[in-house]
């Protein structure tokens, strides 16, 4: 399936519930494996995003966030919900992740506990405009007065932090201490992005100070509104993601000649076949479409085949071989649709598909060759 949307997962009931009250005109989708999803729209606007539960912890997190990438192919996936403070942020505020730390990697060595992290940067394009949405404060009208958004790193692990004293507590704070916030399902969420080559937003809101008043009053209280407000962000955050992959660049239109007339200025050697020079301008007419751009359906169809040859010789198992299949009909509906969204899917089930072979040295370096072209294309 393939559709301009953004997914949102959620580790909890009460942040699945955040989000779902912001969306309206919600259908479910069901996954062949059962996996349920429901699409709405963000209110106000056109903004589809699928929302789905994980329950808690990055392995189950990390498996729904993949079959959800592979299901709907999205703009971007979030993860939504609720964390505990490391140090003073305030009680519902919103962290957003520039960076997620696996913490949970080690070497266990005779004057203790070595920490081996992975660590998941959060792609350049989608900071950004997280960035832009906060200093324009529309989603705070959608929160409660005084409620701010932090940008900083966050902190995935495998146990529930309760407590500032603990032995895990000070091995965390003594090693990530550049962390805002910490949770359990960011760092699945990330490499699931990694892996498939898609966009990954981490939104939390700080229910808690990871302190020991985890399961009191306070925290009952807390955790619904921070949910909320980190629903709040998400949902402006997702309708901008969409708005900027809609944006198509037109090139301008040249004031002499015609529409596929380029204009270069300067001084230097230039190489052509065709056109005519003046000055120091060079006036050359160009097909809209480079000459150097593969006929990618053709390269699907030699795929196709390259991939049955192997298959029949016994160099691709069948699971794999159906897998790799899955992903070129998905390039192949994705480049019929020649649409902003449609060429984005197209690469993304490029590049899972070149997860799938590269230990095939011929079609890898075929497949390589083609996602550099269609890079080019977005």
């Amino acid at each position: 399936m393939t559709d301009d949307l953004v997914v949102m997962l959620t580790a909890l009931n009460t942040e699945y519930e955040a989000v779902r009250r912001r969306l309206s005109n919600l259908g479910p989708v069901r996954h062949e494996r059962g996996t349920r999803f429901e699409i709405g729209t963000v209110r106000g606007t056109s903004c589809r995003v699928a929302l789905g539960l994980t329950g808690k912890g990055n392995h189950s997190a990390a498996v729904l966030a993949e079959r959800a990438i592979s299901h709907f192919s999205p703009v971007a996936l979030m993860f939504v919900g609720v964390a505990g403070a490391l140090w003073d942020t305030p009680l519902g505020d919103v962290v957003f992740a520039t960076h997620v730390y696996a913490y949970h990697g080690g070497t266990s060595e005779d004057d203790g506990l070595k920490a081996r992290p992975r660590t998941w940067e959060t792609a350049h394009e989608v900071n950004q405009i997280a960035q832009h949405v906060a200093r324009i404060d529309d989603w705070k009208r959608d929160v409660p007065p005084g409620t701010s958004i932090h940008f900083g790193l966050v902190a995935a692990g495998e146990i529930v932090q309760n407590s500032t004293i603990s032995a895990e507590a000070r091995w965390i704070r003594g090693h990530f201490n550049d962390a805002l916030a910490i949770e359990m399902e960011a760092a699945g969420v990330a490499q699931a992005g990694h892996l498939n080559g898609a966009d990954v937003a981490i939104v939390r809101g700080i229910s808690d100070k990871a302190d020991g008043t985890k399961n009191s009053a306070a925290d009952r209280n807390w955790q619904p509104q921070a949910a909320a407000n980190a629903a709040a962000f998400a949902t402006h955050l997702a309708t901008e993601l969409l708005k900027e992959r809609e944006q198509v660049v037109v090139p301008k239109a040249s004031t002499s000649g015609g529409p596929n007339t380029v204009h270069i200025h300067g001084t230097g050697t230039i190489g052509m076949q065709a056109g005519t020079i003046s000055g120091s301008t060079v006036v050359q007419n160009i097909s809209s479409r480079s000459r150097d751009t593969p006929d990618f359906a053709t390269e699907l169809s030699s795929l196709r085949r390259d991939l049955e040859r192997e298959h029949s010789r016994g160099q691709l198992d069948n699971d794999t071989y159906e897998a790799a299949h899955e992903q070129l009909d998905i390039a192949d509906k994705a480049l019929a649709s020649d649409t902003p969204g449609g060429r984005k899917t197209f690469v993304l089930a490029l590049k899972r598909l070149g997860g799938l072979i590269t230990e095939l040295v011929g079609p890898a370096a075929k497949l390589a060759a083609l996602v550099v072209a269609a890079n080019g294309l977005l």
